[in-house]
């Protein structure tokens, strides 16, 4: 057992390893810890320091017993130093550091030595030095962490979560979060030299359901009346340039109750920014430079002066997805005419259909095994495919044995020809085909395209390839509801030629909008806004909303640009994923400093909790009790 002394507060640590001690102020004086500051961090003492007397504060990462001299490790934020104990430099101190454990908060006061020959760390910036203790004040012992304070720990997730507080004392833990306060100061500097002004909008508002699910407040003053968290700053930050503001930006947290998965968290933060009097070029032109800056300051990565545009629909086609990995140079190709009088039925069927076939050519596909080549067709189905067909030419030219697949005896000489030729195929590349409708297709072909991408290792894994996706459909039909809706939302301006027409023909009209795409992942999205009240009324009827529906929602922003609307645009960016990309990880909850799991639970709080019978009645709410 170990009791603290007097001055601090009395309280039982249950301690498995040592003997009973009791924890003392090891120090001249009993007023160590008011009298002395800190002199250094933990990272930065190096030979040119040596004879200095300093103070070092910070948590024992390890502690060593060698024959008489104790040798320790105290770390801080900023690194590592060597503490050594012994008794030489001070008796008493030497003999209360039999105390000491891992993870023990405490002081230091010593010299700076240099370490003897042969147990210098390279490694460590201090690795050169140690320092000879002469006073050290215990601030706090710590109980057995539930795991080794160490990057390379293989301890269950859960865990690490419900000790997220020991969890980020780990460098590798850490490393994210210093990256990311980086990352948010390099935006605000860059920002605030352009004109830009963080303004904050309001966290409870009014609930304007459109895509994922609000998370409610209940109001208490106001029985069955609720506040809505907010999936994004959208209204208000229009309603900023309405003000008259002009550049707005701000870091903000939104919510949206939707399904979890390793890149969405219930609560995640944004860079949101809006501007007035400019169009797409400007807002791509200030974007750009934000993140040319970003990766040269973070990763020292000179990125290309302008990023690439490709249009939605020629993304689709060539990529099978509208947030392409350009990281991959295979592309799908559209060989539906080749089949339209094909003795294999299947694809003249789809072909007499009006529908789609498309292949994919993968080059030194001749590694696939029969077996990976059959898998494609689960993965395809998971997108409704109802099948996967594939070729693997061991010699394009003999179209008798050198076509190697189930389907080469259906397709004639012409055809296999044809196929060589939309293909540029070659002796050793597989071609994987797919015939269903436009959307299937894309979507298996896309998958399927990554999927064999990763497997043969065909990534240029050192490229950041950024691309602006351009020209997306303003609406698309809802089969299920039987209503158009909006792809983005509702507040995305049509493009220019499309300002009359829209509404005769929604299915036709392209947006004013944008998504920036980095390696496969979808990283921001805007669009030019509507600021015309006639206009957003028009695209809330099409969207099959009532006049008292319009009201009761967006009463105060149609009110609002009636009152001379600037026009305006914007872009919002997701601040987890940049930090998650930045700092090479590959899940949302190593970027945030206390995460939900998939499951929306904190395991350290055990939110979300119950609450108690009085809440509930001050809420005038109910529960259900299970």
């Amino acid at each position: 057992m170990i009791a603290l002394t007097p001055q601090y507060p009395p309280y039982i640590l249950d301690m498995k390893p040592g003997p009973q001690v009791k924890l003392s102020l090891v120090s001249a004086s009993p007023r160590f810890l008011h009298e002395l500051k800190r002199t250094h961090h933990n990272g930065e003492l190096t030979r040119k320091d040596l004879g200095k007397n300093v103070v070092l504060m910070g948590w024992i990462q390890t502690r060593r017993d060698h024959g008489g001299v104790i040798f320790a490790d105290l770390r801080d934020l900023h690194g590592i130093t060597q503490i050594v104990f012994n008794p030489q430099t001070s008796t008493q101190a030497h003999s209360n550091a039999d105390q000491i454990r891992s993870e023990f908060c405490l002081a230091i006061q010593g010299t700076v030595s240099l370490r003897p020959e042969g147990m210098q760390n390279p490694n460590l910036k201090t690795g050169e030095i140690e320092i000879l203790v002469t006073n050290f004040e215990i601030f706090n012992a710590s109980q057995t962490p539930p795991f080794p304070i160490e990057n390379d720990i293989e301890t269950n997730e859960m865990v690490r979560l419900e000790y997220r507080y020991l969890d980020l004392r780990r460098e590798k833990a850490k490393a994210p979060l210093l990256l990311r306060s980086k990352l948010n100061q390099i935006i605000r500097s860059y920002l605030d030299q352009r004109g830009f002004f963080e303004l904050e909008t309001p966290s409870l508002t009014k609930s304007t359901p459109e895509g994922a699910r609000d998370y409610l407040v209940p109001s208490r003053l106001y029985p069955g009346e609720a506040y809505a968290l907010p999936q994004s700053p959208q209204l208000f930050k229009q309603l900023f340039m309405v003000a008259g503001f002009e550049k707005y930006f701000q870091i903000v947290r939104c919510f949206r109750d939707e399904d979890l998965r390793a890149d969405r968290q219930p609560e995640f933060t944004q860079l949101d920014l809006e501007m007035s009097f400019i169009n797409q070029e400007d807002v791509f032109s200030l974007m750009e430079g934000l993140w040319r800056r970003v990766w040269k300051e973070i990763l020292n990565i000179e990125l290309p002066a302008k990023f690439e545009r490709i249009p939605y629909r020629e993304s689709v086609s060539r990529f099978g997805s509208d947030k392409p990995d350009l990281r991959l140079s295979w592309e799908l190709k559209t060989v539906t005419d080749i089949f339209k009088n094909s003795e294999f039925k299947v694809f003249r069927d789809v072909s007499e259909k009006g529908l789609l076939i498309q292949v994919l050519r993968v080059p030194g596909g001749e590694k696939l095994s029969r077996k990976d080549l059959d898998d494609l067709t689960p993965l395809g189905k998971t997108f409704g495919a109802k099948g996967i067909a594939w070729v693997k030419l061991n010699d394009p030219a003999d179209h008798v044995n050198g076509w190697q697949s189930p389907i080469a005896k259906f397709l004639s000489s012409t055809e296999k020809d044809a196929l060589i030729k939309a293909t540029d195929a070659k002796a050793g590349d597989v071609l994987v085909f797919c015939a269903d409708t436009p959307k299937i297709v894309g979507e298996s072909l896309g998958s399927i395209r990554l999927h064999l991408g990763r497997k043969l290792q065909a990534f240029n894994e050192s490229e950041w390839r950024f691309v602006w996706v351009v020209d997306f459909p303003m609406f698309q039909w809802d089969a299920k509801e039987k209503r158009w809706v909006s792809e983005h939302h509702p507040f995305t301006s049509p493009k220019r030629e499309f300002f009359d027409t829209f509404m005769k023909a929604p299915d036709k009209a392209y947006a004013d909008c944008y998504d920036l795409v980095l390696n496969g992942m979808e990283m921001g999205s805007g669009s030019i806004r509507i600021h015309k009240p006639e206009m957003q009324k028009e695209v809330f009827k099409l969207l099959g909303l009532s006049e008292k529906e319009m009201e009761d929602k967006f009463g105060f922003l149609l009110s609002a640009f009636s009152y001379g609307a600037p026009p305006h645009g914007g872009v919002a960016f997701g601040i987890d994923r940049f930090a998650m990309i930045l700092s090479h990880r590959d899940s949302l909850r190593d970027v945030i400093a206390f995460p939900k799991t998939q499951r929306g639970q904190c395991p350290m709080t055990k939110a979300p909790s119950k609450i108690d019978l009085e809440q509930w009645k001050e809420l005038h709410l109910v529960p259900i009790l299970t």
